[in-house]
């Protein structure tokens, strides 16, 4: 119906709702149309408002990392660990290595991501303001939240991240900065939730390993690997921060996409210098052949994609739409370890990496390759195979490139794309076009450089 007609039609019904009610309302009432959906400031000011703005804060939490199409899957689509099974270019141009500032699904992303640190930050301070009494560990997981959220990006995104914030109800647009400063940024927020008063409740203990586990990583991507090892010393190697999904609000993205949509495949050896996810029979990340028995019990019937190729590789770590996914866990604890022991002492590296194999059924010893750039393939591939599908594998590809001077072709997919012409060479994201409308942003190129 033409938007005229509409406007027409309320403001009939308006006119004669007003004249069957003379008393009740002024021929200017229907003007005045409360929206339900707009949240003041003055509606959180509260100690629970407060409390309703921190648990929006991890809800959006959820949708920016394994709850919506995230940075795990398009950065995992950038990387090896994924390829794409459908026909949207914006996909494809993620997968084949040469993203534009415009693509539709990271501007998506990078708004969601904005959206989950930015409510983090406010609810720390309506916390302070309106609930001081708060558990300690509520207001460290908003620090966690920003931390993650900015560490995640700095290792996706090109020099020229731009990180703004909300002062009064008012918008204070950011400045673009380097990635480098961009880690340091997350380090401060994680330091500012590790100094907080602990407990010895499970949430305590759950808020602070993870702050733990993700100070060790933004400290490996400063090239700090003793302080990172020195940081997770104490997490156990069963600690495990998850996200919890459901049929009806924030499905399991993973299996949505891949298992259901079937507009992801998980990758096998794809361009030439990926691993062999999909066939490598690793216990840690079974994967079965769409069609077959084992896909067929987990409900992936067909050996085709959404965009009909084949083959259709669907994981089989989370199995339904409800399945709980580890962002971050103890084994990462684990890995982040063994990178700092492997330039002087590769034996001790070996045993840590075993110690952490010894709790996957089916998982047997490694042995030493016995070779330093065989040793560094060894532990980034158990790095991998831990902690595939939790945003970290873009970060490690760079890390490759820029702390070991890897070649980004020895490490990223490359040759000729499976879908017609070649790899781009890609190593990192665009900074969305979005964010040109920041007026702090200069005209032209929104990435300083695309280096890794």
């Amino acid at each position: 119906m033409p938007r005229h007609f509409i406007i027409r039609a309320f403001q009939t019904a308006a006119v004669t709702a007003c004249a069957l009610a003379p008393a009740a309302c002024s021929p200017t009432d229907f003007l005045g149309v409360e929206d339900p959906d707009i949240i003041n400031p003055s509606d959180v000011q509260s100690p629970a408002g407060a409390n309703a703005v921190r648990l929006g804060a991890l809800a959006r939490f959820n949708a920016a990392t394994s709850g919506g199409e995230s940075l795990l899957l398009l950065g995992g689509l950038l990387a090896d660990e994924w390829n794409n099974g459908d026909s949207f270019i914006a996909r494809q141009e993620i997968d084949q290595r040469v993203v534009t500032e415009a693509n539709t699904f990271l501007t998506t992303a990078n708004r969601v991501l904005h959206r989950a640190r930015l409510s983090a930050e406010q609810a720390v301070d309506l916390l302070a303001q309106y609930s001081p009494t708060s558990p300690s560990w509520q207001v460290a997981e908003m620090h966690l939240i920003q931390a993650y959220v900015v560490n995640l990006m700095a290792e996706h995104y090109c020099d020229g991240l731009v990180f703004s914030t909300v002062v009064d109800g008012r918008e204070q647009y950011g400045s673009p900065i380097t990635t480098q400063a961009a880690f340091t940024r997350a380090l401060g927020h994680a330091d500012n939730g590790l100094a907080l008063t602990f407990g010895t409740t499970a949430n305590d203990l759950r808020v602070r390993n993870a702050l733990l586990v993700t100070g060790g990583r933004i400290l490996l991507n400063l090239n700090r690997a003793p302080e990172a090892a020195t940081a997770v010393s104490g997490v156990p190697t069963s600690f495990a921060y998850t996200m919890a999904h459901s049929p009806t609000t924030n499905q399991n993205a993973f299996w949505l996409f891949n298992n259901s949509a079937r507009r992801y495949s998980v990758s096998t050896a794809e361009g030439t210098s990926g691993l062999a996810f999909a066939t490598a029979g690793d216990p840690r990340l079974p994967v079965c052949l769409g069609g077959d028995a084992a896909c067929v019990t987990i409900g992936v019937p067909l050996n085709r994609r959404d965009d009909q190729t084949t083959p259709l590789y669907a994981q089989m770590r989370w199995t339904t739409n409800a399945s709980a996914v580890t962002i971050m866990g103890g084994v990462e604890a684990r890995m982040i370890e063994a990178e700092a022991q492997l330039p002087t002492d590769a034996p001790a590296a070996l045993a840590t990496m075993n110690a952490a194999r010894t709790t996957v059924p089916g998982l047997v010893d490694l042995t030493d390759p016995g070779t330093p750039d065989g040793r560094l393939d060894q532990l980034f591939s158990e790095r991998a195979f831990w902690l595939f599908g939790s945003g970290h594998r873009v970060g490690d590809l760079r890390r490759l490139i820029r702390q070991y001077g890897r070649a980004a072709g020895n490490v990223f997919p490359t040759g000729p794309w499976h879908k017609g012409g070649n790899y781009g060479t890609d190593v990192n994201i665009p900074v969305p076009l979005a964010e040109t409308n920041n007026p702090n942003v200069p005209p032209g190129p929104t990435c300083m450089n695309r280096d890794a």
